[in-house]
């Protein structure tokens, strides 16, 4: 697989390890499939301090946004993009009538496919590979896949925003609003730019760029990036704060106005409505 692609299995392993506890936050039992050795090799590669309850945290915020949000707002169409390694298609209590689009470069797809090829599609719902490069244009495949831009959507955008150089975060956003019917909703997860400066970061940082995974951006407001690209954030929480905790968060939350600190930041939105747009 591509070198970007990688990072899909070393995150998928960082899911086995959570599922493998007693007091496992998520189950993932296709996580050590998809993982291989070469994702329990990269943790080990890339892991520091924070680095697996923080997966573990995003993990299950990631869950419990999307499953409330599907059965809150009646969305039935769901899209992740740079799906990775995810396996929310199989393990997620999805209602009947729910397809997943799952986004990726093909060579990931096409692997994925056959590391879960012995697993069948559960019961009342779809599911639907599209392969595209999310910094090229990619609505078109996406529409031919059976996605209905007129009907709301639930984007989630989950470790693929600090790949990316701040231009294309800024012209993803604005696309994924630009695209979505009312009602649609947007979740994923930033950092700060603190986090790409911060000494301690540097051996994981230089880590990821000598694989040709390197991280390029990050926002100190990531309130103001989201409302730029037509979003109104409903919640922006740091790991360790009510509501992104879990009892896996073992270190202080520096209050947001305390400058210069490395934060990831987990958030749900809403698609900004006319009148918020205007006002």
């Amino acid at each position: 697989m591509e070198a970007v692609s990688r990072t899909a299995q070393w995150t998928a392993a960082a899911r086995a390890l959570e599922s493998e506890r007693e007091d496992r936050l998520f189950d993932d039992p296709y996580a050590r499939t998809v993982a291989a050795d070469t994702g329990f090799d990269l943790l080990e590669r890339y892991a520091g301090a924070g680095t697996v309850p923080f997966l573990a945290i995003r993990t299950t915020y990631m869950d419990e946004a999307i499953v409330r949000t599907v059965a809150e707002r009646g969305i039935r169409q769901v899209v992740f993009l740079a799906a990775g390694m995810d396996t929310r298609f199989y393990r997620l209590p999805w209602p009947d009538g729910v397809t997943v689009y799952e986004l990726d470069r093909p060579a990931l797809l096409e692997a994925k496919a056959r590391m879960l090829a012995g697993e069948p599609d559960p019961a009342g719902r779809v599911r639907r590979a599209v392969a595209v490069d999310l910094t090229d244009q990619w609505t078109g495949a996406l529409k031919e896949a059976g996605w209905r831009s007129e009907e709301p959507v639930l984007w989630v955008v989950e470790g693929l925003l600090f790949f990316l150089a701040e231009e294309s975060v800024r012209t993803l956003l604005a696309t994924l609003s630009d695209s979505s019917a009312a009602g649609s909703v947007l979740v994923g997860d930033l950092i700060s730019r603190a986090a790409l400066d911060n000494p301690l970061s540097r051996p994981f940082l230089s880590a990821l760029a000598e694989d040709g995974n390197p991280w390029l951006f990050g926002t100190d407001e990531p309130e103001r990036l989201l409302e730029d690209g037509g979003w109104s954030p409903r919640e922006v929480k740091q790991p360790g704060e009510e509501g992104a905790d879990f009892g896996r968060w073992p270190y202080s939350v520096p209050p947001r106005q305390v400058p210069g600190v490395p934060r990831s930041f987990l958030f749900t939105c809403d698609l900004r409505t006319t009148e918020e747009a205007t006002s």
